[in-house]
């Protein structure tokens, strides 16, 4: 064996000694940069066969990743070509049970540590936001997502801007930019053929605010289903607060009015979870007597729940990151991007609240 073989030999088998941190996770630029004695911008141009770098420090940033068996991310390097290497992220609501999964999904498209993100919170002031994409076009980020707090349209950040801008959740007014929105109106009629592959057709609907857009999406999805199995709804859908005392006041309502349902879509896994409260204290058994859907899948409630809540997941992080793949090729094409609404489709979660019956 000759000694580069058996220094590689080595290298893989991690020996102790060799000078190799070894890491459990994905090994990052940093990783490389660090084991090189290089910054991360050196050791990326390296990575990517830039001229401004010498041929000795090359090699060794070439040898520290084969060292630590570093694969680049694909997407991020397609960023660093010619480009700043930073994107910025502005959400209108960085609390928000929607608006995390999705900044989730789209840094973990960006790849960790190999490309800055810059994120900033406008908490829904027009003012602040303003003033955030102003201070991320200062810092010559290569392009932009803006996350919703909810999938009302919102306005355009405009058509003027110098670098390509993505929108997630929440549609842009302008059908010229691209935004990437959950596809609340398969996720209602999703629901209803759940529930009549189970075998329900008396199906009430609980809803949230009116004034929604996922509300009223959700409404047309529900009564297209019902309506093509030849159904009328077991009661008119009755909406009202995104809460579990609406859940178990609305479904209140609903049973003293006279309605009998054997299956009750909620309009988010708050309300169902008022529901299935107001269901057992009427007697009602779940599922046997009526089966029950929620949407969002907030785990914290579902499996909360008693029986375990069957709920619509919204998939947020895949939306996330394809919003980042879409920003990635449009800065990759030098600032080309094609305008329109791109849906994301939801995922059922069945649980223990909706069995088909015997």
């Amino acid at each position: 064996m000759t000694q580069k073989a058996r220094s590689r030999e080595e290298r893989g088998t991690g020996r102790a000694g060799d000078g190799v941190r070894r890491t459990t996770g994905n090994v990052t630029l940093s990783d490389v940069a660090r084991l090189a004695g290089v910054s991360i911008a050196t050791a990326s141009k390296a990575l990517n066969g830039r001229d401004q770098v010498r041929a000795e420090t090359r090699e060794r940033v070439l040898d520290a990743a084969e060292r630590l068996s570093f694969r680049p991310n694909p997407l991020a390097r397609g960023l660093l070509a010619g480009a700043t290497g930073t994107v910025g992220l502005l959400t209108g609501d960085l609390e928000g049970r929607f608006s995390l999964p999705i900044l989730m999904g789209a840094e973990d498209a960006f790849g960790a540590g190999e490309l800055s993100v810059f994120l900033c919170d406008a908490r829904g002031d027009a003012i602040r936001e303003r003033h955030h994409v102003r201070a991320l076009l200062d810092r010559r980020v290569d392009g932009l997502i803006v996350v919703g707090s909810s999938t009302d349209p919102r306005p355009s950040l405009g058509r003027d801007l110098p670098v390509p801008v993505v929108y997630a959740y929440a549609p842009s007014e302008d059908p010229a930019d691209l935004s990437f929105v959950p596809d609340n109106v398969a996720a209602g009629r999703m629901a209803v053929e759940h529930l009549l592959a189970c075998g329900r057709t008396r199906i009430a609907h609980i809803a949230g605010d009116a004034g929604y857009a996922a509300t009223t999406d959700r409404i047309a999805g529900i009564a297209a289903a019902l309506a093509e199995a030849g159904l009328e709804p077991a009661a008119p859908c009755r909406t009202g607060a995104w809460s579990e005392s609406w859940g178990r006041a609305g479904t209140a309502m609903l049973l003293d009015q006279g309605a009998e349902p054997d299956g009750l879509v909620c309009g988010n896994d708050q309300l169902a979870r008022g529901a299935l409260d107001s269901l057992r204290d009427r007697g009602l058994r779940v599922p046997d007597d009526v089966a029950v859907v929620g949407f969002d899948n907030w785990q914290v409630m579902t499996e909360g729940c008693r029986p375990m809540l069957t709920s619509l997941d919204m998939n947020l992080e895949q939306l996330g990151r394809d919003a980042a793949t879409a920003l990635a090729q449009a800065i990759a094409d030098g600032g080309t991007l094609a305008g329109g609404v791109r849906a994301q489709p939801a995922r059922l979660v069945v649980r223990g609240s909706s069995v088909p019956l015997t």
